[in-house]
C-alpha cells in the first residue's frame, strides 16, 4: 500500500525509496523486511519487501503480523501511566509504598526504587536475561527473582537494560490493576485505538492468515534457514510478547504523534506520553565515541523509548529484538516524521535504524543522504568473518591427557541458583546431557573438571566447571552467565528438609564443656544452630541426618540417631569430630 502520491511533496522526497529498498534488501540477504511511513496524522506508505515466509515465498505486506519484541516496552510504560493517572501509583515515589510486597536486594532499595527507575533502566542492576531466556519462569516467579539480582551500580547512576525490570513493572501493574498485563494493555491501548491484529503470543499469531516466519542466514555462510520461533515470552511478556503489523503499528504511531490524539479524539492522555519522554538517564555518545559516526547525537531514556538529536533534528526511538525478529518504532515530532520498520533475519537487524535513518533524511530534507547501509554492511560482515575465525579457533586452551576427577555419575543431579533456577546434568550412553530450562545439550569433558556443549547455532555454547567439596563430593558446578559467573549448589532430596524432618532434630544439644546450645526450626522454615551471644547458624541438609554450613565447606553438622531417637549432634571439620550430646 503506498498512499504518497496523495501529497507531491511527500512523493517528491520519497521518490527513488523503494529502488534503494531494493537494493538493501539484495545487499543484506533479507528475507522479508516491512515499513510504514507516517506524516503527521496520515499513512504515507506501508508495504512490505521479500517475504514474510521465505520458505513459501509468501509475500510481507501490511498485514504480516511479527514479533515486535522490545517495542512493547513503551506498551508497558503507557499502561503504567495509566494507573498513576488514576492516582494507584506514582512515578516518583517508592514502588513499596504501593505494592508492600516488591523486594530487591537491599533495604535501600526497597525503601527507594521507583516504578520511572525500573521503567527507565537505572536500578543499577545489569540484564540476566539467562533467568527468563527459555524458562518457564511466570511473572510472578521473575518479580520474586528480583531480590536476588544484586546491583552492580548506585541506584540512578547508570543506565543498565533490563528486561527483568519490565517484567516487574508489567506484574506491579497486574496486582494494582486486579487485572492481567495483556487484558489492561488489550482494553486500554488496542481496543482504543483499534489494533485489531496485535496479540501477545505466538500461537495467537500463527493463528492468523498473515504471519512472519523466523528466517536467518546460518552463522558461518550466506545460506538462508528456518529457525524455532520464540515461544516462552509469557512470563517475560511485559518487557517483549507483542506480535503486530505495519496497519497497527500506525495507528500506534499516529497516536504517539498527535499526543494520544486519533482525529478529534483523546485516546491515551497527553500526560502519560510526556512523561515516557522525559528525560531519566543520560547515555554516552557510543557511535560517536567508537567510530566517529556524529549523526545521532546525547541519547536519553525516558520510559520505553530514547530521545535524541539525529543531525539536528529531535528524535524518539525504541527497537526490538528477539530470535529471528526486529523492530523499529521512530519519530521526529517537531517534524511530522514516524516510521515503523519490520525485519526477518537477525544478520539483518540492524537494517531498523538503516531504513529509518534513511526515511528521516529524505522527509526533512537532510542532504546529504548518509551512506548507513555500506556503513553498517561492512560492520555486519566483518563481525560474521571474525565469529567464523573465532570459533575455528575454540578449544586452544585444552589441556591434553586430562581425565575427570571422578566417575560421570558423580556429576549427576540437579543444581540450584536462588535466580537462574535448576541446572539439570544427566547420564547419557556416551557421557552426560546439559539440561538447563529449555535447552537440552550433550556435554562432554574438555580438561579437568570442565565439561563443555557442542556450540549449537540455536542454543549456542555452555560450558561448566564442576567443584569438588571438601568431603570429595560434586557439589557445586560454575557457569558464566551474563555479567558474572554462576555458582549452581547441589540440590538436596526434597524429603530431607520438609518440616517434619527437621522438627526430629530441633532441640537443646551441650557442648563438651557443658555450655548449652540448642537447634532451633524457625516459623519461616530456617533451620540451624542458635548459642547465646553469636548469630544464627543456618545448616543446610546436605544427606541423611548430616547438614553443611554455608559459611564454612569443610564443616559438617550430623545428628546421631539410636533406635530410633536423636540422642547427639556431630561437628565433623578438618580438626577432628565433636559430639554434643542431646539434653
Amino acid at each position: 500500500m503506498v498512499i504518497a502520491a496523495g501529497d507531491p511533496a511527500v512523493a517528491n522526497k520519497l521518490a527513488g525509496f523503494d529502488t534503494w529498498m531494493d537494493k538493501v534488501v539484495h545487499d543484506w540477504n533479507v528475507p522479508g523486511i516491512g515499513v510504514a511511513i507516517v506524516v503527521k496524522d496520515k499513512v504515507v506508505l506501508a508495504r512490505g519487501w521479500g517475504y514474510r515466509d521465505y520458505g513459501k515465498q509468501a509475500a510481507f505486506t501490511a498485514r504480516t503480523v511479527v514479533p515486535i519484541a522490545s517495542n512493547t516496552k513503551l506498551f508497558t510504560a503507557v499502561a503504567t501511566g495509566l494507573l498513576v493517572e488514576e492516582g494507584k501509583l506514582a512515578w516518583d515515589e517508592p514502588i513499596k509504598k504501593f505494592v508492600p510486597s516488591i523486594r530487591f536486594h537491599n533495604d535501600q532499595l526497597d525503601a527507594t526504587v521507583t516504578i520511572r527507575d525500573m521503567l527507565a533502566h537505572r536500578t543499577g542492576i545489569t540484564r540476566h536475561d539467562t533467568i527468563w531466556y527459555k524458562s518457564d519462569f511466570t511473572r510472578k516467579d521473575l518479580f520474586e527473582r528480583l531480590q536476588d539480582l544484586e546491583p552492580k551500580e548506585p541506584l540512578r547512576q547508570l543506565f543498565l537494560y533490563n528486561n527483568m525490570m519490565y517484567a516487574g513493572a508489567g506484574y506491579i501493574d497486574e496486582l494494582i490493576s486486579g487485572k492481567r498485563w495483556e487484558a489492561l494493555v488489550q482494553e486500554r491501548i488496542l481496543d482504543t485505538l483499534g489494533m485489531s491484529s496485535t496479540d501477545f503470543s505466538i500461537d495467537a499469531m500463527t493463528a492468523q492468515a498473515d504471519y512472519g516466519v523466523p528466517w536467518t542466514e546460518q552463522r558461518d555462510s550466506f545460506v538462508l534457514h528456518q529457525i524455532p520461533y520464540y515461544r516462552e515470552a509469557a512470563g517475560v511478556a511485559p518487557a517483549g510478547a507483542i506480535n503486530s503489523n505495519l496497519e497497527d503499528m500506525s495507528r500506534w504511531l499516529i497516536a504517539l504523534m498527535n499526543g494520544g490524539k486519533v482525529g478529534d479524539r483523546q485516546a491515551i492522555p497527553a500526560a502519560v506520553l510526556k512523561e515516557t519522554l522525559a528525560p531519566a538517564i543520560a547515555l554516552p555518545n557510543t557511535a560517536l565515541e567508537t567510530r566517529g559516526w556524529g549523526e545521532l547525537l546525547n541519547p536519553v531514556y525516558g520510559m520505553g523509548r530514547w530521545t535524541a538529536s539525529y543531525r539536528g533534528h529531535l528524535v524518539t526511538y525504541h527497537g526490538g529484538d528477539i530470535n529471528g525478529f526486529h523492530s523499529q518504532v521512530a519519530m521526529a515530532p517537531n517534524d511530522g516524521v514516524g516510521v515503523v520498520v519490520l525485519v526477518i533475519g537477525d544478520h539483518c537487524a540492524a537494517l531498523y535504524n538503516v531504513v529509518a535513518y534513511q526515511v528521516f533524511e529524505r522527509l526533512m530534507g537532510l542532504a546529504p543522504l548518509t551512506p548507513w547501509s555500506q556503513r553498517i554492511l561492512d560492520v555486519r560482515l566483518k563481525g560474521k568473518k571474525a565469529g567464523t575465525e573465532a570459533r575455528e579457533k575454540a578449544g586452544a586452551e585444552r589441556v591434553k591427557d586430562t581425565h575427570p576427577a571422578h566417575a560421570l555419575e558423580d556429576y549427576t543431579g540437579e543444581f540450584v541458583h536462588p535466580a537462574y533456577g535448576v541446572l539439570k546434568i544427566e547420564a547419557a550412553d556416551k557421557g552426560l546431557i546439559f539440561d538447563f530450562h529449555k535447552i537440552h545439550l550433550p556435554l562432554s569433558h574438555f580438561h579437568y573438571e570442565r565439561f563443555d556443549t557442542p556450540d549449537d547455532e540455536e542454543d549456542g555454547k555452555w560450558s561448566v566447571n564442576f567443584n569438588t567439596s571438601p568431603q570429595g563430593e560434586v557439589d557445586r558446578a560454575m557457569m558464566s552467565l551474563d555479567e558474572s559467573e554462576a555458582a549452581f549448589t547441589r540440590r538436596p532430596a526434597a524429603d530431607l528438609a520438609t518440616r517434619e524432618t527437621l522438627s526430629l532434630y530441633a532441640g537443646n544439644y551441650e557442648t563438651p564443656t557443658g555450655a548449652k546450645i540448642q537447634v532451633v526450626l524457625k516459623e519461616d522454615g530456617s533451620f540451624g544452630v542458635a548459642f547465646p551471644g553469636a548469630p544464627f547458624q543456618v545448616l543446610q541438609p546436605w544427606k541423611p541426618r548430616k547438614f553443611r554450613v554455608p559459611e564454612f565447606s569443610d564443616v559438617v553438622v550430623e545428628f546421631v540417631v539410636e533406635n530410633g531417637a536423636v540422642t547427639a549432634m556431630k561437628q565433623i571439620d578438618p580438626s577432628g569430630e565433636y559430639v554434643f550430646p542431646r539434653r
